[in-house]
């Protein structure tokens, strides 16, 4: 198969023809119709998060399922199924207690450089977050994909599989906003315009987003955002505070920066929680005045957006299929897997929000 790989962090990333083995217990063969380029992807390219190499990338992915191993009962050869990096084993105490993507199985969820699916003349080609989805075909653990009617398209789908999981997941289970309430959205990039669609369907009663770029705050505008403040020159707490009369109640930052995380925490009104889920460089300290915690002020994390991925994707697109989830804004552009060196070029550039590389597999199902 045709296969994207990494062979040094920061280098250009060459098309290969990759070997895949067969899908083994519990094992599904996935022909991969769409796969999202995801900033996550280039902060493991770039180096920024170590990877053991060589390595196929991607994650953010929708495909259809051409074969399965033994003790498969999930799906079967047709299905069409949506890709998710939060594979779960159902049975540690985190999926038990209802937080599987916090799964803290190592026989499932495999940790980077285990996973023997993949070779190049004989070496080993490593997979990604347990999916590598840069490639033309996919093979997971059963627990790492969730089915999708037919009907539904698998480019839409794509997109749900991490950013749009993560922004809308970071709303509506991490966070648990209530309807009425104040939003801030730090970065409109796929992850914080999904947080604004979150907030749409949790019933926020004004979400501002910021951002360095007039057209991701257009964009921000027509998918529900009531307020834009361009941050190019400016600290946007100070404006935030003013508007809200004190501050919102809910904050969320989607970049990565210390800058804007603090930003965050800042513009908080007493009791607001700021929800911090852009990807932070390894070793990075942050820090908070320590006066505001005392009025109740909260800082946390959020993981792929708290999911539960088998019930949270189907629901999303159920809202995409009603008009309440609107994705069609997020596609930047179309483009072929050679054209991957441009695509990230484009992503570092900040004006792409989602670059969907197109297998055209759509057509054979």
């Amino acid at each position: 198969m045709k296969a994207a790989v990494v062979w040094k962090a920061g280098e250009p990333i060459t098309l290969e023809n990759v070997t895949i083995e067969k899908p083994k217990s519990r094992e599904v063969l996935v022909r991969t119709a769409y796969a999202g380029i995801c900033h996550s992807d280039l902060h493991f390219a770039d180096g920024t998060y170590p990877h053991p190499v060589p390595y196929v990338p991607g994650h953010e992915a929708a495909g259809i399922v051409e074969a399965v191993g033994e003790d498969v009962i999930y799906v079967k050869p047709g299905d069409h199924v949506v890709g998710c990096l939060s594979v779960f084993c159902g049975t540690c105490p985190q999926c038990v207690t209802g937080h599987p993507n916090l799964c803290e199985s190592d026989t499932v969820k495999l940790a980077p450089g285990v996973a023997r699916r993949m070779s190049l003349n004989g070496e080993v080609v490593y997979q990604s977050s347990n999916i590598s989805a840069f490639a033309e075909q996919m093979l997971v653990h059963e627990n790492a994909i969730v089915k999708i009617d037919r009907d539904l398209p698998l480019d839409r789908a794509a997109l749900v599989s991490c950013g749009v999981l993560t922004g809308v997941g970071a709303v509506i289970h991490s966070a648990k906003i209530e309807p009425g309430s104040t939003v801030a959205v730090i970065g409109c990039g796929g992850v914080g315009l999904s947080v604004i669609s979150g907030a749409v369907i949790a019933g926020a009663g004004r979400i501002i987003a910021i951002d360095r770029l007039d057209s991701k705050l257009a964009l921000a505008t027509e998918l529900g955002a009531t307020d834009v403040i361009n941050a190019t020159d400016k600290d946007p707490v100070g404006d935030v505070v003013e508007m809200t009369k004190g501050g919102v109640n809910y904050a969320f930052e989607a970049l990565g920066l210390k800058q804007t995380a603090d930003q965050a925490f800042r513009m908080l009104r007493m009791g607001g929680t700021a929800t911090l889920i852009g990807m932070f460089k390894p070793g990075q300290k942050l820090e908070f005045e320590g006066s505001m915690f005392i009025k109740d002020r909260k800082i946390q994390g959020s993981s792929m957006g708290s999911n539960q991925f088998r019930v949270d994707i189907p629901n999303l697109m159920n809202y995409y299929r009603q008009g309440r989830l609107k994705l069609d804004h997020l596609i930047s552009d179309k483009i072929e897997l050679d054209q991957i060196n441009q695509g990230f070029a484009n992503l570092r550039s900040g004006v792409a929000v989602r670059q969907l590389f197109d297998f055209h597999a759509e057509v054979s199902a």
